[in-house]
């Protein structure tokens, strides 16, 4: 996944900076462990194995005392190395419940010689954790794991179910989906209250202040569309009055110029509005469409900032073009593929509609380019969710406002709308302003960051589950 604040539109807030670092407690040994290990298991969908990573959590997980019974292995056939883990720390009130810890275990591809360090050995270096899948998310599906092995050596069981869903298939839209499996064909097995995901997180700045905290609620949906124009085609020599390329272009250009309507979601109204009390034009223009979501020139302003468009409405850019088969003949086919970012509660096909009203042009063709994914349902701000996650932040991050976001990129957590289940990114982790570099080049995350954020994790999951 795409780490993106989206919702946090650029806001600054000053906090306090991060402390120069510690040394390393034994427990945070065991969790390095845990984080190295699942670093160098190669999980990229060319040569990787998902499974055989599953498999060496099960491990740890056995070696902590879990029953056979409590760990469930599942790897389709057709799909061998792109297997899941579940796990369940059973609670001592069945009727209390149970909360999912969500995770995915592959990572994008990267190739040794482009990276200054190997990516997939766990180097440490300058207060960072550098490798493939540091930042996304190996370090959170460490952390989960280390949070179920704590509680399951605890000297009591926790009041409710804690589960753990480790899965294949998050970072390529065309793999085997591990998540969409065990929601369609395991929802038994992974049935909980509500789901802890990532997609959340924090932001530091430049020189590693704590900005802010965010947990994500909601997320848009991304959709890819095949738009083919055909012709005859002929000589170059001969030009003719249409043209597949042009033809296609027009079209094209007419969907950068249209604006899908502004629409909002409890969680970005409540952000917006803090993004409307900067004064400047964007800012301005929020607070008339908050007031009046049909105001089409207020959200035209505001969509100057990019971070404000990304979550404002459905957005369709154009990514790929590819047109004529020959350098002296007229092309006899065009075509692009459009990816769009679909708003909770739109659906594919409507989109797809609306593409073709905008073309307007009956002789371009509009196909839904399959796997058709489920749309996000943007869960409830719920109190009982988002309360603790307030609670505990100000005894570990004194000053650091939390507040919710969209996100603009993609989880697995839009898998679980379907069976009505709210997901939520957490916050606690700390990143860069440029990313961390995740899913492009030396990769990182900051060691501070990761061992603090476990410790944040680990004390909210407790009052969720109600752990001594």
């Amino acid at each position: 996944m795409r780490r993106v604040l989206a919702g946090l539109m650029g806001l600054a807030v000053a906090a306090p900076g991060m402390a120069q670092a510690q040394a390393t407690r034994p427990d945070q040994e065991a969790f390095r462990a845990i984080y190295k290990e699942l670093v160098e298991t190669n999980t990229t969908l060319s040569v990787g194995s998902c499974t055989e990573a599953a498999a060496k959590v099960a491990g740890r997980l056995k070696a902590a005392g879990f029953a056979d019974a409590d760990l469930h292995q599942i790897t389709d056939p057709e799909h061998p190395k792109e297997g899941s883990l579940v796990a369940v720390l059973k609670g001592s009130d069945p009727k209390a419940g149970a909360v999912l810890l969500l995770g995915h275990l592959d990572v994008v591809e990267a190739r040794r010689e482009d990276w200054t360090r190997d990516p997939f050995t766990l180097i440490e270096e300058g207060g960072y954790f550098y490798a493939r899948g540091a930042a996304d998310m190996k370090g959170l599906d460490a952390i989960w794991i280390d949070t179920l092995i704590r509680l399951k050596q605890a000297k009591a069981p926790p009041k409710r179910t804690l589960k753990m869903a480790l899965t294949c298939g998050e970072e390529t839209a065309e793999a085997f989906n591990g998540a969409n499996d065990l929601v369609l064909n395991h929802p038994d097995l992974i049935k909980a209250d509500f789901v802890l995901n990532e997609g959340g997180g924090g932001r530091l700045s430049a020189d590693g202040k704590r900005e802010l905290l965010s947990v994500q609620v909601g997320e848009k949906t991304p959709q890819n569309y095949l738009v083919t124009v055909t012709n005859p085609g002929g000589h170059s020599s001969r030009p003719r009055p249409d043209n597949a390329i042009y033809q296609l272009a027009e079209a094209l250009l007419r969907v950068k110029a249209y604006a899908f309507p502004a629409k909002f979601t409890e969680t970005t109204r409540v952000g917006f509005g803090i993004r409307a009390e900067q004064n400047d034009p964007a800012g301005a223009a929020l607070k008339k469409l908050l007031a009046d979501p049909s105001d089409v020139e207020a959200a035209r302003v505001a969509s100057i900032d990019i971070n404000v468009n990304s979550i404002l409405h459905t957005n369709c850019v154009t990514t790929r073009l590819d047109a004529g088969h020959a350098s002296n003949a007229l092309p006899q086919r065009a075509t692009a593929i459009i990816n769009c970012r679909i708003f909770p509660g739109e659906t594919v096909e409507g989109t797809a509609e609306t593409l073709r009203k905008v073309m307007a042009d009956p002789q371009v063709k509009v196909e839904v380019i399959q796997p058709v994914r489920p749309i996000a349902v943007s869960p409830p701000l719920d109190p009982k969710v988002v309360g603790p996650m307030k609670e505990i932040a100000a005894k570990h991050f004194p000053g650091v406002p939390l507040i919710p976001s969209m996100s603009s990129g993609a989880t697995d957590g839009r898998y679980f709308g379907p069976v009505k289940t709210p997901v939520y990114g957490v916050p606690g982790v700390f990143g860069d302003p440029d990313g961390n570099g995740a899913h492009g080049l030396n990769e990182r995350i900051r060691v501070r960051s990761l061992y603090e954020g476990r410790d944040y994790l680990f004390d909210l999951i407790k009052v969720y589950v109600g752990a001594k």
